[in-house]
């Protein structure tokens, strides 16, 4: 009786096991589902007549855009160590004094010039799960191409003081890369990925990503900042020696779009990530 009623309790909660699985993945599924649906609705708004003409004159010339990822009015985090970043990037160029908010685009831009060629600073004011709304409508408005589009974003994956390039591909778990691939509609955008390294001890992911660096971690973080602007304003420049040259296409799976915009272009595999490594 004992080993019937040990196989019916193991049986029972292995059945349990199953079905808190299955409702977890339900789950993660609906979330992300509810993005997209989110993110559709947010990028249905038109251009007014008055976007078009900006959009036709911003035209005139290749344009670039860096984005700091993160959650507003919650800079200083982890999670929006993008848009620290960023904000590192606006002081060297001297117009951290120039930030406009911009109701269309939900963010705060800066149009400035880097060795002239025009570049869109942009710091979204959405959620990080739908930082894509904002990037899409600011490409859209300013009239940039999405392989003219660097995402800044922090990196769980890599330990504070590593910083690498990803040229395109998957989001990796990232909500606020996967809103920018599910709005613009490819996954060719390079991304400049500032590690922030895993939690320690019982502490949660969301808890580690949502708090504020260490006393400790903010002298490797200012050292940090130094280094990605200056490989972002390498990267900018070149780009710019390259802008000539075809963009390299979605990787195998990626959006329709990307394929559509390359069938032209000699297919090109993405780089593997170049790293920046900085110990």
């Amino acid at each position: 009786m004992s080993r019937i009623k040990r196989g019916s309790v193991i049986s029972k909660f292995c059945r349990y096991l199953l079905n808190f699985f299955q409702k977890l993945i339900n789950f993660l599924m609906m979330r992300r589902l509810l993005t997209r649906v989110i993110n559709r609705v947010l990028l249905s708004e038109p251009f007014s007549p008055a976007m078009i003409i900006e959009a036709e004159i911003h035209n005139q010339g290749r344009r670039k855009m860096v984005v700091g990822l993160g959650n507003p009015g919650m800079e200083g985090t982890r999670h929006s160590v993008g848009m620290t970043v960023l904000g590192a990037l606006a002081a060297r160029l001297g117009v951290a004094d120039r930030w406009r908010g911009d109701k269309y685009v939900s963010g705060e831009v800066i149009l400035s010039e880097i060795q002239q060629t025009n570049v869109v600073l942009l710091r979204p004011r959405l959620l990080m799960n739908v930082n894509g709304v904002s990037v899409a409508k600011a490409a859209s408005k300013y009239g940039v191409k999405a392989e003219d589009i660097l995402l800044v974003h922090d990196e769980l994956d890599k330990p504070l003081g590593k910083i690498a390039i990803k040229h395109g591909g998957s989001a990796r778990g990232h909500n606020g890369v996967r809103s920018c691939v599910d709005c613009l509609q490819t996954d060719v955008m390079p991304r400049l990925r500032i590690g922030i390294g895993r939690p320690t001890g019982k502490t949660s992911v969301d808890r580690h990503v949502l708090g504020r660096f260490t006393t400790e971690e903010q002298k490797v973080l200012d050292s940090v900042l130094v280094q990605s602007v200056d490989l972002l304003l390498s990267q900018l420049s070149q780009q710019d020696s390259q802008q000539d040259s075809p963009p390299p296409s979605s990787p195998a799976g990626g959006r329709q779009a990307a394929q559509k915009r390359n069938e032209r272009a000699r297919s090109v595999s993405p780089a593997e990530d170049s790293a920046a490594a900085q110990s």
